[in-house]
C-alpha cells in the first residue's frame, strides 16, 4: 500500500509548528532547568497530564519521550491507513512476546507506540468506553467511588468533542449526542463513508435480535449489542493525544518536551520517616552515551505504558526483590506485583469470501484506485480513507447457561459487560494471515474481552536498552479458549443471516475446515493473535491491600512523589478498546495531581471528589 502516496507529501501534508525551545532532542540543554513535574512518556495519558498541569502557569513541566515528534507522514493522519503503522515500523517499540503456550508456542509481534502521542498516534482509533460495570468494579476493588462510572462521568464529557462525520450524513439512530461531550480536546465521530455492510448489519440485528440486538450508542454504559462504531476521528483525520492535548499546549512557556530520550531509572531523592521519596529521573539516548539526571520538585509521573512503566520501575529497584537481585539490581522497594497481572484481548480474524467488488481490498490490489481515493482524502478529507477499518461493531455475552459457568465464575465485571467483541469489516483484516492478493472479503474479527489468563512483564537484563520479556498469556485458560470458540460460532451465525445470502460465498479455508470443537480449538490456537491492549501491570488496589502497585490516588505504594498514569493501573482489563477509558483516567489523574494527594486518606480529598 505504500506506493500510492508520494513521500513529498510528508512535509507538506502535516507541518507541526513547534514553539522554539519547547521541543528538545539534546538532553544536555536541560542541565540548568528546574521542573515541578517530570512526566515519563508523551503518550495517550502523559500528554493529557502535561496539558492539564500547565494550565497553571506556575507549574513547570517536563515530558520525556523515547520516540520522536510526529513527522508529517500521512499514515499518522489518515484513519484507514492506521493498520500500516504497526507492527515493525519506526513508530513502535516492536516488542515480541515470549512463546505463547496457548497459541501453540507462537511468538506474537507486540508493538507499542514510540512517538509523541504514544499508542494514540498509531492505534486503530476505536472509541469505546466499556460498561458501567467495569468502572463500578474499579471503585469496589479500590474503595474509591471516584473510579465508578458515575464518578468518572464528568471526565468523559470533559475529554470529548463530538463532531459531525466527514460526509455530513444524518446520524440520528447511530449515536446519542446527549451522552457525549462537545467542547473537549479530543474529536470523536461515527463513520464518514458508508459501505455495503452497513444496511446488512442493521437488517441482521432485526432478524437475529435475540442474539445480536441493535444498540444506538454503545458508550452509554451498556455496550451490549451491535451498532455503529465511534472513533477518535474529526474532520476525516486522526485525533490523538498529541494533536488534541500536547500540541495546543506547546505555546506555554512552562512546558518542555524532550524527545529521542530513554528514561533509564527513577532514583530516590530523600525519605520521610521510613517512606522513600522518588523525584529523580535518569535518562540517556543510548546505552553507551552519557547519562543525565533531573529532579522534580513535586512529582514524577510514569506514563510510559503497560510494558515500559513496569520495566522502568524494576530498573529503579522497585519490584520483586528476589527477581531484581538475580539481575544484580539492588532492591529499593519490594513490590512483587510490578509487571504482573498483564491482561490483553486475544484477537481472531474470521474471514469470508464475498460476492462484491466494493470492499476495501481494492485499494490493496489496485494502486490506481488507492491513489484516487487518497487524493480525494488529501483534497477535502472525504471518501474511503476517512474511517477506521470498521463502521460496525458488536459487544456480546455468552448465554447465562453456558457450560463453562459450571466450572468457573463469570469473569466479566457484571451483566452489562461483554465476554467478546465482533468487529465487522468490509474487507480482509488479519494480523495472523497475509492477504492472499485476490478476491474480496468480509472479516468478522472476534476478540476475547473478559479473559481470565494473566501474563507478565519481566526484565531480560539490567540494561535499560534491552527489551523486556513480555508474556501476554493469550488463550491460557479454559474460559478463554471456550469463549473464543463460542465467538467463532456466533460470527458464523451472524454471517448466515438472510442479509448476507448471495453476498457471502464461502469461509476462508482455515475457518471452513473447523467443523467441530476440536478443530475449532486448533483453528483458534493457530490463528489468534492480539489486539495489543496490554493492561494491569501496575494495578490499582485499595489503600491497605497487600497486593497491587498503586493506590487509588495512583501513587506507587510505599513511596512519595511517584505516580503511575497509564493503562497499567487497571486492575481488570476494560471491556473496551482501552484508549477511551485511559483518557478518563488521565483527566481524573490530572485533578488528583493538582490537588496534591499523596496520602491514602479520604480526609485529603476536597468535598467535591465524592460523586454524590
Amino acid at each position: 500500500m505504500h506506493s500510492f502516496i508520494s513521500t513529498s507529501l510528508f512535509a507538506s501534508l502535516y507541518l507541526i509548528n513547534f514553539v522554539s525551545a519547547t521541543i528538545y532532542s539534546d538532553p544536555s540543554q536541560l542541565s540548568s532547568k528546574s521542573y515541578d513535574y517530570i512526566i515519563i512518556g508523551a503518550g495517550t495519558a502523559g500528554n493529557v497530564i502535561a496539558n492539564r498541569l500547565t494550565e497553571n502557569a506556575d507549574s513547570k513541566v517536563l515530558v520525556i519521550e523515547a520516540g520522536d515528534v510526529r513527522d508529517g507522514n500521512p499514515y499518522l493522519e489518515v484513519p484507514l491507513l492506521a493498520t500500516q503503522l504497526s507492527p515493525n515500523t519506526s513508530y513502535t517499540w516492536n516488542y515480541t512476546t515470549v512463546p505463547q503456550q496457548g497459541l501453540n508456542n507462537r511468538q506474537i509481534p507486540y508493538p507499542r507506540g514510540r512517538i509523541v502521542g504514544g499508542t494514540s498516534s498509531i492505534n486503530w482509533l476505536f472509541w469505546t468506553r466499556g460498561s458501567s460495570n467495569d468502572f463500578d468494579r474499579y471503585a469496589q476493588v479500590t474503595g474509591d467511588p471516584g473510579w465508578s462510572w458515575f464518578g468518572l462521568m464528568p471526565y468523559m464529557y470533559k475529554n470529548e468533542k463530538l463532531t459531525p462525520p466527514a460526509d455530513g450524513h444524518n446520524t440520528t439512530g447511530q449515536i446519542n449526542p446527549a451522552l457525549h461531550g462537545t467542547s473537549g480536546p479530543l474529536e470523536i465521530s461515527v463513520y464518514g463513508y458508508a459501505n455495503e455492510l452497513d444496511d446488512k448489519v442493521v437488517q441482521t440485528t432485526k432478524e437475529l435480535s435475540d442474539e445480536f440486538p441493535y444498540n444506538e450508542d454503545q458508550n452509554s454504559g451498556n455496550p451490549l449489542g451491535v451498532g455503529f462504531l465511534q472513533a477518535s476521528i474529526g474532520g476525516g483525520q486522526r485525533s490523538c493525544s498529541a494533536s488534541a492535548y500536547l500540541e495546543p499546549a506547546l505555546s506555554r512557556s512552562n512546558l518542555d518536551v524532550l524527545v529521542q530520550t530513554t528514561v533509564t531509572k527513577i532514583y530516590q531523592t530523600g525519605q520521610t520517616g521510613s517512606t522513600p521519596i522518588f523525584r529523580g529521573v535518569q535518562f540517556a539516548q543510548s546505552s553507551s552515551g552519557p547519562h543525565y539526571a533531573l529532579n522534580a520538585t513535586k512529582e514524577v509521573i510514569l506514563s510510559a505504558g503497560s510494558i515500559n512503566t513496569p520495566q522502568i520501575l524494576m530498573l529503579s529497584g522497585i519490584g520483586d526483590a528476589n527477581s531484581l537481585q538475580a539481575l544484580g539490581i539492588t532492591p529499593v522497594l519490594d513490590l512483587p506485583d510490578v509487571g504482573r497481572n498483564l491482561s490483553d484481548h486475544p484477537l481472531l480474524s474470521n474471514l469470508f469470501a464475498v460476492n462484491s467488488n466494493k470492499t476495501i481490498d481494492t485499494i490493496f490490489e489496485d494502486p490506481a484506485v488507492a491513489g484516487a481515493d487518497f487524493s480525494q482524502w488529501e483534497s477535502n478529507r472525504t471518501g474511503l480513507f476517512v474511517d477506521a477499518l470498521s463502521n460496525n461493531v458488536g459487544w456480546l455475552r455468552l448465554p447465562s447457561n453456558a457450560s463453562i459457568f459450571q466450572e468457573v465464575a463469570d469473569p466479566a465485571a457484571g451483566p452489562l459487560s461483554p465476554h467478546y467483541e465482533m468487529i465487522i469489516i468490509d474487507g480482509w483484516a488479519s494480523i495472523a494471515d497475509p492477504q492472499p492478493g485476490y478476491g474480496h472479503w468480509m472479516s468478522l474479527v472476534t476478540n476475547l474481552i473478559s479473559p481470565t489468563s494473566r501474563g507478565s512483564v519481566t526484565l531480560a537484563s539490567s540494561d535499560p536498552f534491552d527489551a523486556p520479556h513480555v508474556d501476554a498469556a493469550l488463550l491460557n485458560s479454559d474460559f478463554d479458549i471456550f469463549t473464543m470458540k463460542e465467538a467463532i460460532k456466533a460470527a458464523r451465525r451472524f454471517a448466515q443471516g438472510s442479509a448476507f445470502k448471495g453476498f457471502v460465498t464461502s469461509a476462508y479455508p482455515p475457518l471452513a475446515n473447523a467443523t467441530d470443537d476440536a478443530s475449532l480449538e486448533q483453528y483458534a490456537r493457530e490463528h489468534t493473535t492480539t489486539v495489543w491492549h496490554p493492561t494491569g501491570t501496575t494495578a490499582m488496589s485499595a489503600c491497605q491491600a497487600g497486593h497491587g502497585v498503586v493506590d487509588p490516588d495512583l501513587n506507587v505504594k510505599g513511596t512519595i512523589g511517584l505516580r503511575v498514569v497509564d493503562a497499567g493501573i487497571f486492575p481488570f482489563i476494560p471491556g473496551a478498546h482501552p484508549q477511551a477509558p485511559l483518557y478518563m483516567v488521565a483527566e481524573r489523574a490530572a485533578d488528583l495531581i493538582k490537588a496534591g494527594t499523596q496520602l491514602c486518606s479520604w480526609y485529603d480529598r476536597p468535598f467535591w471528589w465524592f460523586p454524590w
